[in-house]
């Protein structure tokens, strides 16, 4: 399954774009999820992203965290962490 994420991932579209993520984990298919349309994306985004990291690894469901913006890229940069 592909999954875009075409705005910005911050604390106002955080809640939406979780629900729409973890559905995605769903029927349990590998999830490629496209970054490339992130414009901004602050803590609260960054949490979602780690969540969906986390809670694929724990069902067992492979997830890609493809083409990251640059946004995306300074943020995984300066925090030091990868997804």
């Amino acid at each position: 399954m592909r999954v875009a994420v075409d705005d910005e991932l911050t604390i106002v579209t955080a809640a939406a774009h979780r629900e729409t993520l973890l559905a995605a984990l769903r029927d349990g298919s590998a999830v490629r999820v496209e970054l490339s349309g992130i414009s901004d994306l602050d803590t609260a985004g960054l949490q979602v992203l780690l969540l969906l990291r986390d809670e694929a690894a724990r069902l067992h469901v492979p997830v890609e965290f493809a083409a990251p913006s640059p946004a995306v890229a300074e943020v995984l940069a300066l925090t030091g962490l990868e997804l």
